[in-house]
């Protein structure tokens, strides 16, 4: 995918990515086994995407309206440290790690997919749609990425972001 000049200039400035789960990360779907146990599939591109931002000194986020340990133990896998669950208001969340960060909303680049994610994408510096979002999602988002939720979106806002920063794919250590 390319990028508008104006993209990769914000993009350039973010020391934060914050990721919606469900329909971002995954493809929205819930899928249980017949004793009741949820499961979720992540796209391991996705993954290595974000563990290279962490490596690289990025902080990533999740903010979720969902509860799953599933969703816990994936982060932790990839070495994402700031993991909020269960947040319908996902703004106060927001408000609370940019303060702890010190960070401005120019330095925060979200990705979201509905409506519950729109009063942050509001308010931060690049505001980022799934292909697969929701109609009021896309039309708020600075950016619409070609790919759907949990098949690729996230690399891509990973990708543009590296390449803004002039981040280099380095795989030693980067988990998927």
């Amino acid at each position: 995918m390319e990028f508008e000049q104006k993209i990769i200039d914000l993009a350039r400035q973010i020391k934060l990515v914050i990721f919606d789960v469900d329909g971002v990360l995954t493809d929205g779907g819930l899928y249980f086994t017949d004793d009741g146990r949820e499961i979720k599939k992540f796209n391991v591109k996705d993954g290595l995407g974000i563990s290279i931002l962490v490596k690289k000194g990025i902080e990533v986020a999740v903010i979720t309206g969902r509860n799953s340990v599933i969703v816990a133990e994936r982060m932790k896998s990839l070495g994402v440290n700031h993991v909020y669950q269960g947040r319908m208001n996902k703004l106060e969340t927001y408000e609370n790690l940019k303060m702890a960060l010190q960070i401005t909303d120019e330095q925060v680049a979200f990705i979201g997919d509905d409506i519950i994610d729109l009063p942050i994408m509001k308010h931060c510096g690049l505001s980022v749609a799934v292909a697969d979002a929701h109609d009021e999602v896309i039309k708020q988002a600075g950016l619409v990425l070609s790919k759907r939720g949990g098949d690729g979106a996230a690399r891509q806002l990973c990708d543009l972001i590296m390449y803004s920063q002039g981040i280099t794919h380095d795989f030693s250590d980067s988990k998927q």
